[in-house]
């Protein structure tokens, strides 16, 4: 969720908006320290603090707040969702709320262009309302004492995904709401829609394994094209390439034998060969449906980007290589 471009572009029209934020979690609470959702003066909300009567509750907060204090205001609140809401859930969570005011833009703008950058961090102190007056901070920073610090933006695991036919258009439709950050690669120009994910960056490449061999550390790559002869080198350059953490083709379990014995006369070893996924997606939902296919394999992506190690911050989102160049595209947000 981009957070601070919201509440600036909010503040240009003259709706204020409110920052409600999981500062503390403890036992079964639905949502983790970090948490975060915008309430506007308007009624509406984007993000989620875990839904429910808590979210509830929060929203009515908010908007009592934004009603009641046009200059601003920050404030902490402590719930038990057992005593204080009736929830079967036995979890305590603090909830911090910092409705802005319109004279808040001239420090938020900042921090919209920041976050368009990618992930960031943020220091800062409450001022006389309780709000925490946010300046950009570099990573490496050692805590200050009294100092607020925290993450803000997304991290966004990359992908290069090959292949921009009927699976591969479901692919980048069911990746488009989750922390990915997908470069959709085709020779054919006329094979990618007019309009792509805010996520996704369509890109016609003379030699589509270069983009391989250069990925970024922590890189997932699908081969889904219309040539088996370029799966293959995809698939090839993925496994030789240690900043590949996931290497997945379209297919069956012939073509994975068929794969397997000529990587061998390569020389890649039977370790090599076991981190090939082939057939990708999830046998068992039964279909071969694009969408249903594509729902199987986000779901491989989503474990194998819970069990990489965390990106570090601040790394530029999906920078291409000189040799590619990216086609204009309109971005869906």
């Amino acid at each position: 969720m981009t957070i601070w471009q919201r509440i600036a572009d909010g503040l240009t029209r003259g709706e204020r908006a409110c920052l409600i934020t999981v500062v503390a979690a403890e036992g079964s609470s639905p949502r983790e320290a970090g948490a975060r959702m915008l309430a506007t003066a308007g009624g509406g909300y984007s993000g989620t603090i875990g839904g429910g009567a808590l979210e509830w509750q929060a929203l009515s907060e908010a908007a009592r707040l934004l009603a009641t204090h046009p200059d601003g205001r920050g404030i902490t609140r402590s719930l038990v969702l057992g005593p204080d809401l009736g929830q079967c859930c036995g979890g305590r969570v603090s909830l911090r709320f910092e409705a802005f005011a319109e004279a808040d833009h001239r420090w938020i703008a900042p921090l919209a262009g920041v976050e368009a950058t990618g992930m960031f961090v943020t220091t800062g102190m409450p001022d006389a309302r309780g709000i925490v007056i946010r300046t950009p901070d570099g990573p490496s920073h050692p805590p200050q004492p009294g100092v607020l610090r925290e993450e803000f933006g997304m991290r966004r695991t990359p992908v290069l995904l090959f292949g921009a036919g009927h699976i591969g258009r479901a692919l980048v439709l069911a990746l488009a709401p989750l922390p990915f950050c997908v470069r959709w690669i085709d020779p054919r120009a006329e094979a990618f829609p007019c309009h792509q994910p805010a996520n996704t960056t369509a890109i016609l490449a003379d030699n589509p394994v270069d983009l391989v061999t250069s990925a970024e550390p922590g890189t997932l790559m699908l081969a889904i094209t219309h040539s088996h002869v370029l799966d293959f080198d995809l698939v090839a350059a993925a496994l030789q390439n240690p900043a590949i953490t996931f290497t997945g083709v379209i297919g069956s379990a012939t073509k994975r034998a068929r794969f397997a014995g000529r990587l061998r006369a390569l020389g890649l070893t039977d370790a090599d060969i076991t981190r090939l996924i082939c057939p990708i997606g999830l046998p068992d939902l039964g279909s071969k449906e694009p969408a249903i296919i594509a729902a199987g394999v986000v779901v491989q992506l989503l474990r194998q980007r819970h069990e990489s190690v965390r990106l570090p911050l601040n790394t530029a989102p999906c920078p291409l290589p000189d040799r590619v160049f990216r086609r204009k595209t309109s971005a869906l947000a």
